[in-house]
């Protein structure tokens, strides 16, 4: 069991669910109120996507990030910035010419992932270890071994530490072997992602056995969707790891009740401190993660 838990609240996303919910933040400001929210309510870190503000679409746009990061620091609330770089791997083919993509696509190469990343230079930015059949019909996720070693070079060579997004027992196999490359500084940090079609699906048995395969220095959190979110909380930290709660992954309190990132994280908190561990704070967090630290102007 892990008696120090670290909290992180993945604010919004890039999934379809800005209709589904009034509470999924759209707009800079709306993302960064969002994340002092969370950050009040016991979350240590923040994940944070940024959307197209007129559209709610997901964004890569660097100025929108920048505004979102801009307002936390303002804020003076202490909270980890944990920015996604999984967003330029979305490939949606034609299914009678596979090798035509169709709208939907949004696929660049590992560094053009990356620019946000190294212009704000976050505690953590994500890295999604695998390829994905993601969901029904023709969408892949794209994040080859050629586009992982580049990328995860490049974050290391920002002094960024990866999240590195785990969506299936392979994409652990690979995180693995780039930790044992140099490519991942140590602590390495691993998430593992449950519940997403297709990859790893949300069964006990399962994420106890992807632990059993972590390198044995690492630190660790896991989260699954949907109405799995809050069981997998306390799943996670009886294993010994950290946990992940937002909007991203659930819209729900309870059955028919729409829920804020603040109340997920509170909700998720009560968990964990019942389970006789404590939530820890950003700076605790930091040392847990020997995330470096940082002078920003």
């Amino acid at each position: 069991m892990n008696h120090e838990v670290i909290v992180t609240c993945a604010l919004t996303g890039a999934g379809d669910t800005v209709g589904r919910s009034p509470h999924v933040p759209v707009t800079p400001a709306q993302i960064a109120a969002s994340a002092v929210e969370a950050a009040n309510a016991g979350a240590a870190v923040v994940h944070i996507h940024v959307r197209d503000p007129e559209t709610g679409a997901p964004s890569r746009d660097v100025a929108l990030y920048r505004e979102v990061v801009r307002l936390v620091k303002e804020s003076e609330v202490d909270v980890v910035v944990n920015l996604t770089a999984g967003m330029g791997g979305d490939l949606v083919i034609d299914r009678e010419d596979p090798l035509k993509p169709v709208d939907g696509t949004d696929l660049v190469n590992a560094l053009d992932r990356l620019p946000h990343v190294e212009e704000l230079l976050p505690d953590i930015c994500t890295l999604d270890c695998g390829s994905l059949n993601f969901g029904e019909g023709s969408q892949l996720y794209v994040s080859t071994p050629d586009m992982l070693r580049a990328g995860a070079k490049r974050i290391q060579e920002l002094g960024v530490k990866p999240e590195l997004e785990i969506f299936d027992t392979g994409h652990l196999w690979f995180a693995s072997k780039m930790v044992e490359e140099g490519l991942i500084d140590a602590p390495p940090l691993f998430q593992l992602c449950m519940g997403i079609p297709y990859g790893a699906p949300p069964d006990p048995g399962l994420l106890q056995a992807m632990v059993n395969l972590l390198p044995a220095n690492a630190q660790w959190a896991s989260f699954a969707i949907g109405r799995d979110q809050m069981p997998w909380v306390a799943q996670s930290v009886l294993l010994g790891g950290h946990v992940r709660v937002g909007l991203e992954d659930n819209l729900y309190l309870a059955k028919g009740v729409k829920a804020t990132n603040g109340q997920l994280v509170e909700r998720a908190t009560g968990i964990v401190e019942d389970l006789g561990a404590t939530v820890v704070s950003a700076s605790r967090a930091r040392e847990i993660l020997g995330l470096k630290e940082r002078v920003h102007a």
